[in-house]
């Protein structure tokens, strides 16, 4: 194994260790969060309010320090909340160009998706506008303002978050705004016994969630991301994952099937993945287990029902036999 990959396994494992000690029975959701931060992805939280959403996302921003070597302007932060409602413009998301009547020129004023670490709240809840607008900082990491580019950060991770049940005055995110998220994370409640140690343990968690300090730097962050490309994926891996895809295409079940971006990012989240279970290869059951996680917001099946994952693995299944075959031969 090399170096570059083995401090990517340390990484990860300061990061998961930092967040369990404030985050409580959601290993799971943690160790999804961190593979798309590694593969270079924005995820999409869907739960229901109280679950825990905002404290993941923003102790994982306060566990990642800026580089001070690397002179990072100081209107990026490491984590930034923006709540979405129905009246926001893009301008209260992005920045605005601000005139001074002393030097009679403007100035840009940073909007709050110049951080690390963003978390947009209920994004469902803002008009298509903002939500266009908001498209470009995620499939292209910039900002076009009164025809002014100006870069985001080159750590910039989203984490949107929207409530499944809430349907009055939001507005269903596009297909094409769906695709920009690696994953989509459906959280669950905890169980009994990890509610019992929450409600005991509430004070505590309460001051270590404000007290926590970073883990890693933003460089630390980068180089795992770098470090995933030594990740080794076999050609009937990489196979599979083109045949699942095609499988979603002119299929009688969907009204449309998965985009050629969906299969890039499957092959990243399994390299970010593979980071944060400290190996350095892809195997089948890290295919199977993050097919879902990677799909399921990308199709829609007919008669109503948008995400149907016995329908999902039933259509992929051919898929992974003839990968689980070759595996055999091999």
């Amino acid at each position: 194994m090399t170096t570059n990959l083995a401090q990517a396994h340390e990484t990860s494992r300061k990061l998961r260790s930092s967040l369990e000690t404030v985050i409580k029975g959601r290993r799971d959701t943690i160790d999804l969060l961190l593979a798309a931060l590694f593969a270079d992805g924005h995820v999409l939280l869907e739960d229901y309010p109280g679950s825990g959403k905002t404290l993941i996302t923003k102790t994982l921003g306060r566990l990642i320090s800026a580089e001070t070597e690397n002179q990072t302007p100081d209107y990026i932060l490491p984590f930034r909340r923006i709540q979405f409602t129905p009246d926001m413009l893009p301008g209260d998301v992005l920045g605005v160009n601000i005139f001074d009547q002393k030097s009679g020129a403007f100035h840009f004023i940073h909007g709050p998706v110049f951080a690390h670490v963003v978390l947009a709240d209920e994004l469902n809840r803002t008009g298509p506008k903002v939500q266009s607008a908001f498209l470009e900082c995620m499939a292209e990491k910039q900002v076009t303002i009164d025809n002014q580019t100006h870069t985001l950060d080159e750590l910039f991770f989203v984490v949107g978050t929207q409530n499944p049940l809430d349907l009055a005055g939001t507005y269903p995110l596009p297909i094409v705004q769906l695709d920009r998220f690696m994953i989509k994370i459906p959280m669950t409640y905890v169980d009994r016994d990890t509610e019992m140690k929450i409600l005991a343990d509430h004070q505590e968690i309460l001051k270590q969630a404000a007290s926590i300090t970073a883990a890693c730097s933003r460089n630390d962050i980068l180089n795992a991301r770098a470090a995933t490309a030594q990740v080794h994926i076999s050609a009937a891996i990489r196979e599979c994952i083109v045949d699942i895809v095609q499988a979603t295409r002119d299929n009688p079940l969907l009204l449309f099937g998965a985009s050629t971006r969906a299969a890039i990012m499957f092959q990243q989240i399994l390299r970010g993945w593979a980071i944060v279970q400290e190996k350095d290869f892809v195997s089948e059951d890290d295919l199977k287990h993050l097919l879902p996680f990677v799909l399921l917001h990308r199709v829609r099946f007919h008669g109503g029902s948008n995400e149907n994952l016995d329908q999902l693995m039933e259509l992929a299944e051919p898929a992974l036999e003839k990968l689980v075959s070759s595996q055999k031969v091999a």
